[in-house]
Formats: structure tokens, sequence, C-alpha cells
């Protein structure tokens, strides 16, 4: 794309319950990866700069400081540098995180409610804006009913804002909703993998609940990082309009629906430069079938 400032403001913008941000995010997984505190914190405060007013994290956000799980240095809170960087956060900013994983995962509402604790301390606040409820999923009977109902009572109390699911089908947004309003729902999701979550996108859209890809970049790659190898004709869209692949993949998953937000994450102020920029690509119905409907 030429080069110009674009902000977080041209990908438009959506209502989390009652917080209102612009559908380009940012995920803050990989920010732990990087030794470089500094480098970290000057991401997340350039991220706001650049208008993104939704970021995604977790208590289990965390590294020991090296890459590949090498210990070189102090565990590091993606929680913890959210904090360092943006406190006191502007009004705006809506910090999304999630529960449910863990050593051993978290399945009781005493347990949840302590994981809600830990996200609270970590970022010192006295609420969280939305709190996702991340399962695994597993063949038979994988309920979510218990643990998104303890959710609830920590929501009615005052402790969480808003509630959201996680790698879930649509039979358990099904479950979910008649406990309590769900806001998002959070899947791996890209042009190229989990594409079964298609019609759970056009699910989410028809409810008015945001549909929120993790992943987009990287695809099948997972924590591995941004997939390398694109198509001839993701290529041929990203030569087109002057952009790179990783915008076009962007660009694609915010065309799915004004109801999809993207939280592409980096530790790299030029990729989240890019990233953010991608917010105002437009492609034409042509292309986005070319790459993948």
């Amino acid at each position: 794309m030429p080069h110009e400032e674009i902000t977080a403001t041209a990908a438009g913008t959506w209502t989390l319950g009652d917080r209102t941000v612009n559908r380009l995010g940012f995920g803050s997984m990989r920010i732990t990866a990087n030794p470089d505190r500094d480098l970290a914190i000057r991401v997340l405060r350039r991220a706001v700069d650049l208008g993104v007013n939704h970021i995604d994290t977790a208590a289990f956000y965390r590294s020991p400081g090296g890459v590949l799980g090498v210990e070189t240095g102090p565990v590091r809170f993606a929680a913890d540098l959210i904090r360092a960087a943006l406190w006191p956060y502007p009004k705006d900013l809506v910090i999304a995180t999630k529960v449910g994983p863990g050593s051993p995962p978290a399945t009781t509402a005493a347990q949840l409610r302590a994981q809600v604790e830990e996200n609270l301390r970590l970022l010192g606040r006295d609420h969280l804006d939305v709190v996702n409820l991340r399962i695994v999923r597993s063949p038979g009977n994988d309920s979510i009913a218990e643990r998104f109902a303890a959710l609830a009572d920590l929501r009615d109390a005052g402790l969480i804002r808003h509630l959201g699911l996680s790698n879930v089908r649509a039979d358990h947004l099904d479950e979910a909703q008649p406990i309590a309003p769900v806001v998002c729902v959070q899947n791996s999701y890209s042009i190229d993998h989990r594409r079964e979550d298609d019609d759970l996108v056009e699910l989410c859209g028809e409810r008015g609940i945001a549909y929120v890809p993790f992943f987009a970049l990287a695809g099948a790659a997972r924590e591995a990082g941004a997939v390398a190898q694109h198509s001839a004709a993701l290529q041929a869209v990203a030569q087109a309009h002057q952009a790179t692949p990783a915008q076009v993949r962007l660009a694609w998953t915010l065309h799915r629906g004004t109801h999809v937000l993207a939280i592409p994450g980096t530790g790299n102020v030029t990729h989240l430069e890019e990233n953010v920029a991608a917010g105002g690509l437009r492609l034409t119905p042509a292309e986005i079938a070319s790459i993948g409907r």
C-alpha cells in the first residue's frame, strides 16, 4: 500500500456490549516472546497512537523471556506489559481477556474466579471489560453451561462487564446465550484455516455477535508466526494494491462481515503499522472470490 499513516479507524467500528471499538485491534500474545521489554512497550503505545482501542490478552500469555521456550530472562506477562505501557488506560480502551486454560484447566467456579482475579491483578483493574471462556473442544458431552454460568455470576458481581466464548462451536453459543449475553466469539480462523467456521461467522453476524479470529495471519502455523507461503492469487491481489500478503489476509478477514474484528499480534513496530494500515485496504468481490471467497 502507498506510504501514508492509516489509523485503526479506517477499518470501521463495532460495539461490544456498550463499548465501541475499531475493528482493527491488537493481539498481545506475541509481545512476550521478545526479551526486549522496552520494545514491547513501544509496540503497545504505538498501537494506541494509531487508534487501536481493542487489545486482546490473557493472564496465561507469558514467556520465559526467550523464544521457543528457551529461558533467557525473567517471566514476562502480556498483561504486565500492557499495564506498564498504557496505565492509566485511555477511557476508550477495551481490554479483552480469557480464562479456562491452565494446569489444571479451570473448570470450577472457584478456579475460574481465581483466574479472573489474576487478570484483574496483572492489569491493575477493578473490573474486566470482556472475559472469554476458552474451552478445549472434546467429542461427546462438552457442555459449557456450568462454567459460563460461573462467569455470569462474576459479571453480576461487577467483576466482569461483558462475556464471550473462545474455541467453540455453534451449539456452545446456543447453550451460553440463555445464561447471559455473549458479545463475541473468538476462534482460530483464516483464509486457509478452519474454514468450517464459515457458518459460525454468519451465525454470529445474524445474532449481532462479534466474531474475532485469532491466527488470521498465522493460520495452521499458529504460534510459529505468520504464513510465509501465499497462493498466486493472493500475491496478485497484494501486488495490485501495492500491499503485503499479510495485509491482504487481514483485509480479507475484515471483509467477512462488519461484525468481524481482527486482532493481529506482533512484537515489531513496522509490522504493527502495516497491520493497522490493512484496515484501509478495500478488496473487490472478484478479488475476495479469487483468494478464498
